[in-house]
């Protein structure tokens, strides 16, 4: 990261009376002596009283990680007026102590509502949205004119090479995700290439991410999910489905209408009756009557 040099402070304050070695010299106007000479009183009062000029950087070090989940270095720097390595010093911990002053810079920036467009932020949700934007035949020439970027950098977020990307395109990726995906691709001659592409490499389609949701979800992974359930996480399924069903008002008769005949009348039910009376029956004494 590369930042511009800071311009000088003004005259009248004790940045400008004392100077900073290898950027400015000491100012010896009026105004810079007579805040020079009042930062030294101030000092030798609080020797004198006990006060420490230092305090701990735990609270700026906990607002600064908050701060920088939706702001970005740049942003930081301009926001509170502190050095990007002493932001970065206090972030990782690398400071034992900070001045007061840094801490009420650090303390006093509102943590944003919207997320800084600058910032780099997680690559899995806008991935896993062109990937399925290609399992559904949109190449990478319509994906790149969409979200207003090159073809290049689609290819390399879509086949995961980029593990973080600036907030501002994710939002374009997003964007062009919301459009397409109820969009039919038109036909080209890159259409059948995205597309076999996509199922090789087993990409899934809006509609599976619709289903599962999680798409920007860095700890959910399809793979797991689409695996074939065993005997008892499909009953699990059976009865979340079937207690849902009379949450909303259908009948028995009606829930194994809607489950397709998969379960029979006498198990519905059963679940039923225990969703209602929040008793569930053990299968030995069901078996026993």
């Amino acid at each position: 990261m590369t930042t511009a040099a800071k311009p000088r402070p003004a005259h009248g304050t004790s940045a400008r009376g004392y100077g900073s070695p290898g950027r400015w010299p000491r100012c010896n106007c009026t105004p810079c002596r007579t805040a020079r000479n009042r930062h030294q009183k101030h000092n030798r009062i609080n020797r004198e009283l006990g006060r420490s000029p230092f305090t701990s950087p735990d609270k700026a070090q906990a607002h600064l990680r908050l701060l920088h989940k939706t702001m970005s270095w740049d942003s930081l720097e301009a926001a509170t007026g502190v050095w990007f390595s002493n932001l970065i010093a206090i972030y990782h911990g690398q400071r034992t102590k900070i001045r007061h002053e840094t801490e009420a810079k650090i303390l006093n920036v509102p943590n944003p509502s919207d997320g800084d467009p600058g910032q780099y932020i997680d690559c899995t949700g806008s991935t896993r949205r062109l990937q399925a934007l290609s399992a559904q035949g949109h190449s990478y020439a319509t994906l790149s004119t969409a979200a207003d970027t090159s073809p290049n950098r689609i290819m390399s977020i879509a086949n995961g090479r980029q593990p973080t990307i600036r907030r501002t395109l994710a939002n374009r990726i997003a964007a062009a995700y919301a459009q397409l995906r109820t969009t039919p691709p038109e036909p080209d001659r890159h259409t059948k290439r995205t597309l076999n592409v996509a199922r090789s490499k087993g990409w899934r389609d809006p509609q599976w991410w619709e289903d599962y949701g999680h798409i920007d979800d860095p700890a959910f992974d399809p793979d797991t999910a689409d695996r074939e359930l065993n005997f008892f996480e499909l009953a699990d399924l059976r009865r979340s489905e079937i207690e849902h069903l009379a949450w909303c008002g259908y009948s028995p008769k009606q829930i194994v209408g809607r489950l397709n005949s998969e379960v029979s009348i006498s198990t519905v039910r059963q679940i039923v009756q225990e969703w209602r009376t929040g008793q569930k029956r053990e299968r030995k004494q069901v078996a026993a009557a």
